[in-house]
């Protein structure tokens, strides 16, 4: 075990973690196709010197996104699909890849396990399909992993981090970290930065949920962090959460983890603090970065901690990372989350191994995986992403946001945090 210094900042700073561990997104329950989405492109002529890009014509390239359109994940599908049309549009409005315009198929698999099994043998089927970007729920990802590999086409996933996503599949990737990495993070978050003793455990009963929660617990117990209770939930079927933080309030905890998704967190925390008056610390994964977490939960979700893979405004945030928010906004007119930026860089590199390469589907993927050092990998928005042997993505940090208000009386946002956890 590495030591780790825990500084407690006097300005607000943000968190990050950058180590080179291995370190996943849960999943609702054939699919209903949703609507392609053809990049706009503008084939207005420039008033400037510049040289005028050609509107690509010919056979579109298509690319499939899958991820939860509907469903109760379905803020994330949003920041999905306009992360896509975005890219598809900067790419088109330059001329597309060899004078062809790339089309983005998306594709709802609700973030259920059916779903995503369905969806995965629509896209296998389809001969025009060169990879597929998602799947987003780590459910969603494994089940669609077995018809991606049997047939040859990559997988590359923007958001599942579920520690087996990436085993045994060679068309398998993603570019995050995985959740025994976050387990282990948030362990020792809650007891070296947030200086806790005794912690409570709220857990989702999917892959991202119980995954998440072991390594947590493995961790817990190493550090001597103790658990006073699990508790466990249904995504969809448990609607009423008094009677678990009742018997997580008789435990009486220093604080509350949640390992779950958004809209079951916001109400996690809501009747934790507005029924039963519970003041102690929650935290939390990725699955709870949302604004659908601030909307859905209101003023209890302050003060809430959470780890993610990306987040913007910190000091390590480049000119590719600024430039995007600045297009997301003004193209979608709502900035984008840490999905929508993952999201990007997937499609990003994607695109970059067809123009490389073409469009055979064993092409591109032996493209992504020949990316397995620094210098080989790929610049993004949220990084660099390189490879293991797995598909696992090494490398890559991890951050922590805090909820606070934004002024005097201001709106709820994922802002930054006063406690820093440095390796």
């Amino acid at each position: 075990m590495k030591k780790r210094n825990f500084i407690h900042l006097a300005s607000l700073s943000v968190t990050v973690l950058s180590l080179s561990w291995l370190a996943g997104c849960g999943g609702d329950t054939a699919p209903k196709p949703a609507d392609p989405v053809e990049p706009k492109v503008d084939a207005t002529p420039k008033t400037n010197d510049a040289p005028v890009a050609e509107t690509p014509t010919g056979e579109p390239i298509v690319i499939a996104i899958a991820g939860p359109m509907t469903g109760s994940g379905a803020a994330f599908g949003e920041m999905i699909r306009n992360a896509a049309e975005l890219k598809g549009k900067e790419i088109n409005d330059a001329g597309g890849i060899n004078g062809r315009p790339v089309k983005f198929q998306i594709e709802d698999d609700k973030g259920a396990f059916a779903e995503a099994t369905s969806v995965s043998r629509k896209l296998t089927s389809d001969e025009s399909i060169v990879a597929v970007i998602g799947h987003f729920n780590s459910d969603c990802s494994l089940a669609a992993k077995p018809e991606y590999n049997r047939v040859g086409i990559l997988q590359l996933s923007p958001g599942s981090t579920n520690v087996d996503v990436c085993q045994g599949g060679d068309w398998t990737f993603r570019n995050l970290y995985r959740d025994d990495f976050q387990g282990e993070f948030l362990a020792n978050f809650a007891l070296k930065a947030l200086e806790l003793k005794k912690v409570a455990v709220i857990f989702e009963q999917d892959n991202y949920g119980t995954g998440l929660k072991e390594a947590f617990e493995a961790e817990a117990k190493k550090i001597g962090l103790e658990l006073v209770a699990l508790e466990t939930y249904s995504r969809g079927r448990t609607l009423d959460f008094k009677p678990h933080m009742t018997k997580i309030k008789a435990a009486a905890p220093d604080g509350v983890f949640i390992s779950g998704l958004y809209n079951e967190a916001a109400l996690i925390i809501k009747t934790a603090k507005n029924d039963l008056g519970m003041s102690v610390p929650f935290f939390g994964g990725d699955g709870l970065i949302s604004p659908d977490l601030l909307k859905n939960g209101g003023p209890a979700t302050e003060g809430c901690y959470v780890t993610t893979p990306f987040l913007f405004g910190t000091k390590q945030e480049t000119e590719k990372a600024s430039n995007f928010l600045k297009a997301f906004k003004a193209m979608h007119n709502v900035e984008p989350d840490t999905w929508a930026a993952l999201t990007y860089d997937a499609c990003g590199q994607v695109i970059q191994a067809i123009e490389a390469i073409g469009t055979d589907r064993k092409a591109i993927r032996d493209h992504l995986a020949a990316q397995n050092t620094k210098e080989k990998g790929y610049d993004g928005v949220t990084g660099l992403t390189f490879f293991d042997e797995n598909g696992d993505c090494p490398g890559k940090p991890i951050y922590v946001t805090q909820v606070i208000k934004e002024g005097e009386g201001g709106a709820l946002k994922f802002g930054v945090s006063p406690k820093q956890l440095l390796e």
